[in-house]
């Protein structure tokens, strides 16, 4: 799968979570309230959602924030590795369906499709 955003070369860490299981929906909305935002406030937004001192639209998204704040540490550390400025790291993140997972019949049930999330966080230095 391609990235959706192609940074600078050399200036950029990257991060995908293929078959998260989250709302796409839901991962859309937090990863629209992060995109353009400098690493540590992103963070900080995220830790504020999963401890309940702030909310986006009225709501925490509890699995959503807590899978795209785990990916944020995973791209941070690979901008690390990299040797970038983690005080010049801009987040630009993207959320998209994932595949169709469909839970089996059970007697008279019909079959369930799962929610699943595709994610990428690209951090690029400024």
């Amino acid at each position: 799968m391609a990235y959706t955003y192609t940074p600078k070369p050399g200036k950029s860490a990257k991060v995908i979570g293929r078959g998260l299981k989250i709302s796409a929906k839901s991962s859309v909305t937090v990863c629209r309230a992060i995109n353009g935002k400098h690493v540590t406030k992103g963070s900080r937004l995220l830790a504020d959602i999963l401890a309940r001192k702030r909310s986006l639209n009225g709501k925490y998204y509890d699995n959503c924030v807590s899978a795209i704040a785990d990916l944020l540490k995973n791209a941070e550390a690979n901008a690390e590795a990299k040797g970038l400025d983690p005080s010049k790291l801009m987040i630009h993140a993207s959320s998209h369906n994932g595949y169709t997972f469909r839970r089996p019949r059970r007697f008279k049930m019909r079959g369930q499709a799962r929610k699943i999330a595709n994610i990428q966080i690209v951090l690029q230095e400024r």
